[in-house]
């Protein structure tokens, strides 16, 4: 695991000596992904640097130093990630004739490349990767992000340079680089809470998106390639279903093995590894088949809280005791969180409102203290449709077949009659907490059309009645061209190539590479995608039970009782804490004379949520947590 950076200079015009030093800045920016080693490369009659920050992993001598450059001395790359079927590529390799310099899978993929093309070797990677490859000879740079989008990568011309990067941070130390905010993606951040690929929070840069390369030529064109495609993947699953019939068992069985493999697969590493428990499915039966392997107890870790209903910690802590495992937990109190939350900006970059980054970074640091890289769950939710929206979209389907709009939209009104205070004073929250809330949404998840949006009713974090951004757009990150007949298929097509890359993956690559730590997602192996995808929605959903079939293989391994309850997910109170320690630090960033100094706010709109919020009036921690963030993030990053 690295982070990577690099330019192109098409004008050729940068002095050797300044190539060296912006090369150096830009790698520099990503030490803490790569503690252990570090390299720069120039040539400069070509205008090309490239740079990397190393965290040992596999073959931990200087053989995996990078910038590497291939035998026969036509490429060079910069490589971020893991190949877990490096050996097998290196044994093809081998019987080619090739000799290899060292064990690093970055050497399999440099000359795999080198022999085969670029698009031949990367359909062939199990893992998670993201690279930057120069050719010598076409004078061309390659980019090339993994298919989940698990691994990072950031890029963007500025003038006649181009720029890319792990984190934005590493663009950012290039002279060059112009910090205009891009208010579209500003939107979608209020919107969703994160910044939806292939936008970023600055204009003309840009993710690179999930399995696709794309090259640059000497003359500054550049073309694109789609080397896996989700939307063909999930056509194909969907397919599959309607042909074939499915046997509990086998099913289950051939589920079991495919992840036996992915976690053995993950489990290769020259330095200690453990893994993220929870208590929950996902983690839970990640942890077990990890231990199954293991000749000795893995070492687990866990993240709790003081205040009651956010604590998790005692489920992670029965599952870990019935497993064996070496178990690590942290109870944090409201004044431990005080000093982490400042410091959440500069871990992201941009502006990033998901609340469960403070565990995740919390619990990265707690392993990174004994272990080098992590096993975690992530995954599991969005291919096995263990999300309440899942759920929500099957019954809302047969809901939406037998009662039509024109009655939807009218019961919908009617719940929004007398707003969302109504509610709040008529239901006590001690019956049904944020009532008006949970009303609100109800009407709108009524009054939706269709599954298009429907899903963004049950994603986005904005409120018709809390339009506070004075900049807003009508984008989506939904593709109205895109459904299927099946409404839980397309929320989990949308949850595949949106929310898990740009939210679950983004907020688990920079909290845990924040202290140095790797975290691999076996769940995600491109071979279980697949394998999801072609399974009935009743293996998924069966009754009111959710990802049922991942429950009944993690039963053959712990008991039902322990994992049973309902689903908490991996959060915090924030809303409590902002009316409690986080209060100073809030204030400090919403107050009347910050806002108008903004710019991007109506600031009678915020001040009146923040209001009503310490009042126990109304509940909007989500809105007022993304303003926070970005107000941090702007400090953080000195933009004004």
């Amino acid at each position: 695991m690295c982070g990577i950076a690099g330019f192109l200079d098409f004008s050729r015009a940068t002095s050797s000596n300044l190539m060296k030093q912006l090369i150096s800045q830009m790698t520099e920016s990503l030490l803490h992904r790569g503690p252990d080693d570090g390299g720069t490369w120039t040539e400069v009659e070509q205008g090309i640097a490239l740079g990397m920050r190393r965290l040992a992993i596999q073959d931990l001598s200087a053989a995996g130093h990078q910038p590497m450059t291939s035998k026969d001395g036509r490429y060079v790359i910069v490589y971020n990630g893991e190949v877990y079927n490096a050996a097998e590529l290196r044994h093809f390799l081998e019987q080619e004739g090739l000799n290899f310099h060292g064990h690093s899978d970055t050497e399999v993929i440099l000359e795999a490349c080198a022999r085969w093309g670029i698009i031949d070797t990367v359909s062939q990677l199990i893992g998670m990767f993201a690279f930057g490859l120069w050719d010598k000879q076409e004078k061309t740079l390659t980019l090339v992000r993994d298919r989940l989008g698990i691994k990072p990568l950031y890029y963007g011309k500025v003038g006649e340079t181009l720029l890319f990067g792990s984190e934005l941070k590493a663009l950012l130390a290039h002279n060059k680089f112009d910090k205009k905010i891009n208010l579209d993606a500003l939107s979608n951040y209020f919107k969703y809470n994160f910044i939806p690929a292939p936008q970023t929070i600055y204009n003309n840069i840009y993710k690179l998106l999930p399995g696709t390369l794309i090259t640059f030529y000497e003359s500054g064109k550049e073309k694109s390639h789609v080397f896996w495609d989700p939307l063909k993947i999930v056509q194909e699953g969907i397919n599959l279903r309607e042909r074939q019939s499915y046997d509990d068992k086998r099913v289950i069985d051939d589920l079991e093995e495919l992840l036996k493999d992915s976690v053995k697969r993950r489990m290769v590493a020259d330095v200690p590894l453990g893994a993220f428990l929870s208590g929950g499915v996902d983690s839970s039966i990640v942890a077990a088949i990890m231990q199954s392997l293991s000749s000795r107890p893995i070492k687990t870790y866990s993240i709790g809280f003081e205040e009651k209903g956010f604590n998790e910690a005692e489920h992670a802590r029965a599952v870990a005791q019935h497993l064996k495992t070496d178990h690590h937990e942290l109870i944090l109190s409201p004044q431990d969180v005080v000093s982490i939350v400042p410091q959440m900006p500069k871990y992201f970059d941009e502006p990033f409102a998901d609340a469960s980054q403070i565990p995740t970074y919390l619990v990265s640091k707690l392993a990174r203290e004994s272990v080098k890289v992590v096993l975690s769950g992530d995954g599991g939710d969005e291919l096995f449709a263990g999300y309440n929206r899942h759920r929500v979209a099957t019954q809302m389907q047969k809901i939406y077949g037998f009662l039509p709009l024109v009655f939807r939209n009218a019961i919908g009104s009617s719940l929004k009659l007398g707003g969302e205070d109504f509610w709040d004073r008529a239901i006590p929250s001690s019956f049904l907490p944020q009532a008006g809330d949970k009303f609100y949404k109800l009407a709108n998840i009524l009054k939706a059309k269709d599954a298009k949006e429907l899903y963004e009713v049950l994603l986005s974090q904005r409120k018709t009645s809390a339009n506070f951004l004075l900049h807003q757009n009508n984008l989506s990150i939904t593709s109205s061209e895109v459904q299927f007949s099946k409404f839980v298929d397309s929320m989990q097509y949308w949850d595949l190539i949106k929310y898990l890359p740009d939210d679950i993956l983004a907020k688990v690559d920079r909290a845990s590479m924040a202290v140095g730590l790797e975290a691999r997602v076996p769940l995600l192996d491109h071979r279980i995608v697949a394998f999801a995808w072609g399974l009935p929605a009743d293996m998924k959903i069966r009754g009111s039970e959710t990802k049922w079939i991942l429950r009944q293989v993690l039963y053959r391994y712990v008991p039902k009782s322990l994992i049973e309850r309902p689903k908490m997910g991996f959060g915090i109170p924030i809303g409590k804490w902002l009316k409690g320690p986080l209060r100073q630090w809030a204030e400090e960033f919403i107050s009347e004379k910050r806002l108008k100094s903004s710019g991007f706010f109506d600031v009678k709109q915020v001040q009146q949520m923040w209001r009503e919020h310490l009042q126990g009036q109304g509940n909007y921690q989500h809105q007022l947590w993304s303003i926070l963030m970005f107000e941090a993030w702007k400090e953080a990053y000195e933009y004004s």
